[in-house]
């Protein structure tokens, strides 16, 4: 695996009544690589990632602590005006609606022309003849016409690849993209993630793919980050964590998901529902819905720990499926 080019340390975010929203989050992403980041609802994917960008989402949402190192600089410890040099530029976000994220009173081509005067001081034409070349690199048709529309005159897929040319506007070392593919047909939902890994492959882009479908992460992540209330469960690789899932939440996920052929009943679920944040439990916060929990569970939060012959595998869990590297005593 190559040195990664970020690093998060016990991300942790934390609301006006001090509850841990995202707590003590740590995960490495290396050059060229797509992180599936995966959960259901309100299990903390996005808060996590907007916490990256420092741009938390409504109010009273603070970072309590933790490190977020981009090459060798703690972003964390930047005051807003370096911080604004590296979010857009180095770190950038691909955001769950574009309908409103996209300026509806500017063109396709000045929101991208604006980038690249604000990071490059590109001119006014060089900008333009960027914003072409990038509408034509995520397949937008005609480009050259398409450049001049604003967005209410595109159609959902291609608000999502219009989004995808502005954050690619400003060359981001690393895309977050938040659940890229909601609310499209499944044609354009196949059309999207063929795009995105096509600039992971070919720009070299490390990508984190914030998503709740394990079908998307099979078919283009790298390694898988499981979320449950806020906390990683399970980090692996993506081979590893779908055919050998250590924790019961990971295991009750990719057991919900439809089989491609045939099927012998019904379709599994996993009992009950998500904690809210105002009521989170004590020690996992999955206990309450997992078949295998013991008394420890109840009362004592597990590390995220290595299993014994992958050390790329982690999980934090009491009760694994399969044996881990127990830390010495």
């Amino acid at each position: 695996m190559r040195a990664p080019v970020l690093r998060v340390r016990n991300l942790t975010v934390v609301n006006r009544q001090g509850i841990r929203l995202v707590d003590r989050v740590s995960f490495d992403l290396s050059a060229g690589e797509m992180l599936g980041l995966v959960g259901e609802s309100g299990s903390g994917k996005t808060v996590t990632c907007r916490a990256l960008l420092r741009l938390l989402p409504g109010e009273g949402l603070v970072q309590e602590s933790g490190e977020v190192w981009l090459d060798q600089t703690d972003i964390m410890t930047l005051d807003d005006r370096r911080m604004s040099a590296v979010r857009g530029h180095r770190l950038g976000m691909i955001f769950q609606n574009p309908a409103s994220h996209l300026n509806p009173v500017m063109t396709i081509g000045e929101q991208i022309a604006e980038s690249r005067r604000r990071f490059f001081g590109a001119g006014g034409r060089e900008s333009r003849e960027k914003a072409v070349d990038l509408l034509r690199q995520v397949g937008i048709p005609d480009p050259q016409r398409r450049v001049n529309h604003y967005p209410h005159e595109f159609s959902g897929g291609m608000r999502q690849r219009a989004m995808i040319a502005v954050a690619l506007s400003c060359e981001p070392q690393i895309l977050i993209a938040d659940e890229p593919t909601t609310a499209l047909d499944v044609t354009v939902q196949v059309q999207i993630l063929r795009l995105l890994m096509d600039l992971r492959d070919r720009l070299g882009l490390a990508i984190i793919m914030i998503t709740h479908d394990l079908g998307i992460v099979a078919q283009t992540c790298n390694r898988i980050a499981v979320m449950y209330g806020g906390r990683l469960c399970e980090v692996g690789a993506k081979r590893s964590v779908l055919s050998r899932p250590l924790h019961p939440y990971t295991r009750g996920l990719i057991d919900c998901q439809p089989a491609g052929t045939g099927g012998d009943g019904r379709l599994n679920t996993i009992v009950g529902q998500p904690p809210s944040a105002n009521n989170f439990p004590q020690g996992c916060r999955f206990h309450p819905r997992c078949p295998r929990s013991v008394s420890a569970c109840r009362t004592e939060q597990p590390p995220l720990l290595p299993m014994r012959d992958d050390a790329g595998h982690q999980a934090a869990c009491h009760m694994p499926f399969y044996p881990l590297i127990r830390r010495e005593e």
